[in-house]
């Protein structure tokens, strides 16, 4: 019996390691870009930088990503100083190496050399334990792009109000 609550929990422990845990989330970069590809990446941190992403302290507003010497930088993320941090802190808003595959890297060389491509921060999660970043290709919108997307968006949510009173009065009539 007791064999058999340390094979259960350790499957529950294995679970809980393999869910994200959501620190930051750019909402605003699927409003003002169309997504055309999305990447995971691992990034390189400080122990205060981890430690202060554990307390779910960061923001990704005005981030972007950069091909610099065959390498990819995030800049202008802000991970706020660790609260308990000593002479070790590190910069708020300091430019962080990413972690991509060579072949992936090649590609968006190529991708963001067109004109109007960038590579954006979409959220930044911890997943088996790690600091992970998921970045887009994206393509800027114009206005009347994020006002015809706006207006879609509201048409869908007319509609499904729309469907959800009509079964509700048919669950009503037939009750």
């Amino acid at each position: 019996m007791a064999k058999m609550k340390t094979v259960r929990s350790k499957a529950k422990a294995k679970d809980e390691k393999d869910t994200r845990k959501l620190i930051a989330q750019n909402k605003r970069a699927r409003h003002d870009y169309v997504i055309l590809d999305t990447y995971e990446c691992g990034i390189v941190l400080t122990g205060t930088e981890v430690k202060s992403l554990r307390q779910g302290r960061a923001s990704l507003v005005d981030g972007f990503a950069q091909i610099d010497g065959g390498e990819v930088w995030l800049h202008n993320v802000h991970i706020p100083e660790y609260a308990q941090g000593t002479w070790t802190n590190h910069a708020a808003r300091r430019k962080r190496k990413l972690l991509l595959h060579r072949s992936e890297i090649d590609k968006l060389v190529g991708k963001t050399q067109e004109t109007g491509h960038t590579l954006v921060p979409l959220q930044l999660y911890f997943y088996r334990g790690r600091a992970k970043v998921e970045i887009a290709l994206a393509k800027g919108k114009k206005e009347y792009d994020k006002r015809q997307t706006l207006r879609e968006k509201q048409d869908r949510r007319e509609t499904d109000r729309a469907i959800s009173a009509v079964k509700r009065r048919q669950r009503v009539a037939e009750g």
